[in-house]
Parts: C-alpha cells; structure tokens; sequence
C-alpha cells in the first residue's frame, strides 16, 4: 500500500496554461498520475521540469518549499512555483508516520535551520542527534549518507531530489543498499535523478521531457549516453572534441 498514490493535475485552479510552470511540455501533459511501486524515479535533461514537478508534489504534501520534514518553518528565498496549488494528491489508507524532502541545492540552508534549532535551550534531547549529528561537520557527500542512515526510518514519503548531488560512485551503492533497507521497512519514495546507478533500482521510471510517461531502464538517456561512453570512452572523447 502506497501512501501517495494518485497525482491529479486540476485544470481549474491554472490561471493562465501559459505561464511558468504550467506551459512546460511535461507539466502541460501531466492529467492523472498513478504510482504504481514504492520507489518512483523521474528523470529528464536539465529544465524539463523534474525538480519543479517533485517541489510541487512535496509542498502539496505538506513539507517545505526548501526541504526538511514537515515541521521546518524556515524560507531563505521564496521561489516556489505556483504548481502546488494546481496538484491534487489522492493518498493511500496507511498514514505516513515519517517523511522528508531532500533539495540538493538547498540542503546547505536545511543543515543550517537544525543548527540554529540546536542552539535554541529547550529540555528536549539536541535536534542533532537524530541526523548522526552536525550535517555541517561532515563533508557534503557524508552529510547525505548521515541524513539518509540516520533521519529517514521508513513507514513515510520521501522526496528525493538528485540525492546523487554530492555521492561518489561507490556511496551512490550504500545509499542503494539503504534504500533497500528502507522501502522494506515500509518507505515510499520518489526521486528525481540524472545518475544511471541510483535508477537501476527497481521501481517505476518516468521520463520528464515533452511529456510524462513511463521508461524502461535501458531506454532512459542516463543508461544509453553512460553505456556508449563506457563502451569505448577514447572513441567517444575524440568525436566529442572533433571540430
């Protein structure tokens, strides 16, 4: 049983189609929606509106435009799009008892809201100590795979976007193998990436680009573009850079 199940995009609540975000191929061409597995990824090229479609999805679930769980109130810069409020998320009969969305590109602003809540005096054991610590103490990559191992504790919706931001090669595998761990424990996630190993998981693949429809792994850009060049990276270097 999935918590989030259905994605409805409601026509009535859009101003103007034309607008940012609304006039995106993706974005026009989203109606309804129906998750079919605990992990669903989406991926896309760079402005086909993946990222924008997860925000949308995880301000109308209730967490913060920047990331964080449900219960961070803080905004550095607000610049959400108005996608969330044209959203209707039809959701499972189990209650998440757990949830968190991560934004690589805003995660340095999330770390720093749970340092400024630890600083604040209050009887309750330090914030902290739930994320393996201070997030801003370790390395960028070792901040995700403490976030990743030690908050997220499965039976909830996590909202990943890039995970794979600040993860070498070798800790995209560990957070794989957490995943694993996770989703057997009840998770449900949805991420968006670029990253063929974090995608080879399996799960539902959409493909973000002049619309939004489901993929096989080895049809995505991701795996087709990584093998090609694997297969024969000189070849491919000297075509790259031929004038």
């Amino acid at each position: 049983m999935l918590y989030l199940q259905v994605i409805q995009k409601r026509e009535d609540k859009i101003a103007d189609p034309d607008e940012y975000p609304f006039c995106l191929p993706a974005v026009r061409a989203l109606s309804v929606l129906e998750l079919n597995a605990p992990v669903s990824f989406f991926v896309g090229e760079n402005g086909s509106g993946k990222s924008t479609l997860l925000e949308a999805i995880a301000v109308a679930w209730g967490f913060n435009p920047e990331g964080g769980s449900q219960n961070f109130a803080f905004s550095t810069y607000d610049s959400h799009s108005p996608l969330s409020g044209a959203l209707r998320l039809v959701k499972g009969t189990r209650r998440a008892q757990d949830g968190f969305f991560l934004r690589a590109e805003t995660f340095y602003n999330a770390a720093s809201y749970l340092e400024a809540l630890d600083d604040i005096p209050a009887a309750a054991p330090p914030v902290l100590d739930s994320y393996g610590g201070s997030l801003h103490a370790k390395s960028h990559g070792e901040s995700f795979m403490s976030l990743f191992v030690n908050r997220l504790s499965g039976q909830g919706l996590y909202i990943l976007d890039e995970p794979e931001a600040a993860l070498s090669v070798s800790r995209q595998l560990a957070f794989l193998r957490r995943l694993d761990e996770l989703v057997k424990a009840g998770a449900q996630f949805l991420i968006a990436t670029h990253s063929p190993v974090i995608m080879a998981y399996p799960g539902s693949i959409y493909a973000v680009d002049q619309g939004l429809r489901p993929i096989s792994y080895r049809e995505t850009d991701a795996y087709q573009l990584t093998r090609r060049f694997l297969l024969d990276y000189p070849a491919y270097m000297e075509s790259l850079f031929r004038d």
